[in-house]
């Protein structure tokens, strides 16, 4: 019977052009999945599915591993909701994650193995009603507060996605795409996952991201596409002594805004330009600069086709955008903001201006500080603070971190005890908050400054605290 959904009728098609030929290959260049192996494994994995009614969510936490395209393949013929969860998220997050998506069950690698397993929570909630439109995939971000939520997905939305980016980018069949950004985040889901399961687009996994050893990978196994993020490409062009990437024919950098500084570095070590490409969690693909040589921080190029944006305030120098596009989510879950996202239409937080052709990201209205692509939601990080014993006042702020509009490390400004020292709270944060949401520098202050009208803000901290102000008598810094 031919199938209704939308991802799983292009997957039937790029399986007939692409049965016999590599789908997924190691940095040693070894195929490990032909497209005929994909299907087989995920016929295999939806025996393991069957206990699962239609519409429960199916967390999945298996890093960049060769059976993805299998996995998600599987849960969509079974009706099943994709959830998926980065292996470095710590377990609390991991925990509310579950909870809010009321996940049934975690497939997750077997330690020392190469096999997945998939384990029921036995403390899942009901199975969520969807409605008429129930999704696929659920993508986590962050909210207003202190806990995450997630976005609803169809197959529709998602395929037009990845058809707006191979499309604007001119990914192919006959590519080879690089993967060491996590398939779990919403960069590397739409770059890498769904352009294989829908236009047949093999791919490099990787679970190396030490620059060194991604560079020799990428030589050895002669990748023409490398989705990456601002933060590699600035480690790669630091690097002495490297090697000419002679298949290497596009470079995409997503995640948060170049720097030029860094895509000048890069072209003239490389000889290759870096494209930026701005998204979001909740539309997917919205601009891509085509040509990468406009070496203009924070340049994103122009809306992808089949997006439009509109500035929400054509006037100003800066504004907000109203972006509409096929690949918008249906919603956020579980409660809804109609305001911002919803009915084909999502508003970013980023403060965006025009500059000659296209746009370029100038800042943003929101707190959600960006951690070299991951957003970190200082809500979290506050509510964490304020459980150690003798932390009376904590407000979590994004400092600029090097090069970069939205490269940034997570600062906190903390009242309390003068027992308690910023050691001690970095080790209290590192034992339970993941990597990125641990911050960088704990100021202990007497009092947390306010700005002329008696309030405290975020965006005057990070300028009180900056690297330019090392000295400053209010605080200690931390080691």
């Amino acid at each position: 019977m031919k199938s209704t959904d939308a991802l799983l009728e292009a997957w039937q098609q790029a399986l007939l052009r692409a049965k016999d030929t590599p789908a997924v290959f190691n940095v040693r260049g070894e195929v490990v999945r032909s497209f005929a192996n994909v299907e087989e494994r995920a016929r295999d994995f939806e025996a393991k599915l069957v206990a699962f009614s239609t519409g429960s969510v199916i967390a999945v936490q298996i890093g960049n591993h060769e059976d993805w395209p299998a996995i998600f393949i599987a849960c969509l013929r079974r009706r099943l909701v994709v959830l998926p969860l980065e292996q470095s998220v710590g377990e609390q997050q991991r925990g509310a994650a579950l909870e809010i998506s009321k996940a049934t069950a975690v497939v997750s690698a077997v330690p020392g193995e190469n096999s997945l397993e998939v384990s029921p929570l036995r403390t899942a909630a009901t199975t969520a009603d969807w409605g008429e439109r129930p999704p696929v995939l659920l993508k986590l971000t962050s909210g207003t507060t202190a806990q995450p939520r997630a976005i609803r997905f169809r197959s529709e939305q998602l395929l037009a996605d990845c058809n707006q980016i191979c499309d604007a980018m001119g990914i192919s069949d006959t590519d080879l795409n690089f993967g060491v950004i996590p398939i779990s985040h919403s960069y590397g889901f739409s770059n890498l996952l769904t352009p294989l399961i829908a236009r047949g687009v093999p791919m490099v996994v990787s679970c190396d991201r030490t620059p060194r050893a991604i560079l020799a990978d990428l030589v050895r196994i002669g990748a023409t596409v490398f989705p990456g993020m601002p933060a590699l490409y600035q480690a790669l062009g630091d690097l002495d002594g490297v090697r000419a990437l002679p298949k290497l024919r596009l470079c995409i950098s997503a995640g948060a805004p170049l720097a030029a500084a860094v895509t000048k570095k890069f072209f003239e070590k490389f000889k290759q330009p870096i494209h930026s490409f701005y998204g979001a969690s909740e539309c997917g693909g919205i601009c891509y600069d085509r040509d990468g040589t406009a070496f203009e921080d924070g340049f994103v190029g122009r809306p992808v086709h089949g997006v439009e944006i509109e500035l929400l305030d054509p006037t100003a120098s800066a504004s907000q955008v109203r972006v509409r596009s096929a690949a918008v989510g249906d919603g956020y879950f579980p409660e809804p903001d109609e305001q911002k996202l919803g009915d084909g239409v999502f508003v970013p937080d980023d403060l965006l201006a025009r500059c000659g052709s296209g746009f370029k990201i100038v800042g943003r209205v929101s707190d959600v500080i960006n951690v070299a692509g991951k957003k970190v939601n200082p809500a979290e990080v506050e509510a964490h603070l304020l459980r150690y014993d003798g932390v009376r006042q904590a407000v979590v702020f994004g400092r600029t971190a090097g090069a970069g509009l939205r490269n940034e490390e997570v600062a906190a400004c903390v009242v309390a005890s003068p027992q308690v020292s910023d050691g001690d709270l970095l080790r209290f944060c590192r034992a339970a908050l993941s990597a990125w949401q641990v911050p960088k520098r704990i100021f202990m202050v007497d009092a947390i400054p306010t700005n002329e009208r008696g309030k405290i803000s975020r965006r005057d901290l990070a300028r009180r605290f900056s690297d330019s102000d090392e000295s400053s008598p209010l605080r200690r810094l931390s080691s």
